[in-house]
């Protein structure tokens, strides 16, 4: 019973793709918010919350994939700030 379980499990991750931590602050969540502002793909975060603490830019491939993921999601679904 467990292998066919983790036979599913694998199956559905093959399928869906990635998961990624969408919290607010998470990377993906800062990929959103740059292309939502219409700001360039700047893969960060910050260590203390959105705007607070030091900007990390020095990110492994893993982390610059999750920044990606969020920025490129809303740059597919168009989802911007309207300024007027």
């Amino acid at each position: 019973m467990l292998k066919e379980f983790t036979e599913i499990q694998q199956t559905e991750q093959a399928i869906r793709g990635p998961q990624f931590n969408r919290d607010h602050g998470s990377l993906y969540d800062r990929g959103s918010a740059d292309s939502y502002y219409g700001r360039i793909a700047e893969p960060h975060y910050w260590t203390e919350g959105t705007g607070r603490g030091e900007k990390v830019t020095d990110l492994n491939q893993y982390e610059i994939a999750e920044y990606m993921a969020g920025y490129e999601h809303n740059e597919r679904f168009g989802h911007k700030k309207n300024y007027d």
